[in-house]
């Protein structure tokens, strides 16, 4: 399957980061690109270091696998994991895009400190937080079952780690100094990027790990 999971990872790229961008320069007059947060080396860098590395590395796995370069050997083939990665992805794909829109104005990639964006959270929010990096998870998993080799289990753990850092070290502390009490209600309800998992503590206890 990895013509089949290069198209994919092609679309998502395409969507997800270009397309998007787009759209949020024609409605706002920015792409919402804030590049990275914080001086080189310190967490909140490495969070976006690590994650871009991961965003990129994904969709030249399959290519890997293609050419038959190192990093690319397949570890088994399945026509069940292979529909399950392909059902994965397109629905991370789409449900990172539903997301994104559900943020309208407020989307952004990366975090900055002198801006205050609107607080979302109904449609897809009012389920998880982080619903664009939950569905963007879903996806990068999907392509690991695509194309079980080396080079997409890297990709899909850097991606994973990034945003890890990226909500936890940056995101979240953001929106607790911009919407205080909001936010901290809002975290205290609805998990990180489960439904119920990773809820933050209220200042009257409470809250789950994750």
């Amino acid at each position: 399957m990895p013509k089949l999971a290069l198209l994919l990872a092609i679309v998502w790229f395409l969507v997800l980061f270009v397309a998007r961008s787009v759209i949020q320069r024609a409605r706002t007059g920015s792409t919402g690109f804030k590049g990275f947060e914080g001086r080189p080396g310190s967490v909140s860098w490495w969070a976006g270091v690590t994650a871009s590395a991961g965003l990129v590395l994904a969709p030249l796995a399959p290519v890997f696998v293609l050419r038959g370069w190192p990093g690319g050997r397949l570890w088994l083939e399945a026509s069940g994991l292979h529909a399950l990665g392909a059902g994965l992805a397109t629905v991370g794909i789409a449900g990172a895009l539903a997301a994104q829109l559900e943020m309208g104005p407020s989307w952004r990639i990366g975090v900055d400190a002198k801006e205050k964006t609107e607080l979302v959270e109904s449609g897809l929010f009012g389920l998880v937080r982080n619903p664009i990096f939950s569905f963007i998870l879903a996806s990068t998993f999907g392509l690991v079952l695509l194309v079980p080799c080396a080079v997409a289990l890297a990709a899909m753990l850097l991606v994973w780690l990034g945003i890890e850092l990226q909500v936890r070290a940056v995101e979240e502390p953001y929106l607790l100094r911009v919407h205080g009490p909001r936010y901290a209600g809002y975290a205290s309800r609805i998990g990180r990027f489960v439904p119920g998992i990773g809820r933050l503590a209220s200042r009257g206890g409470g809250g789950s790990g994750g």
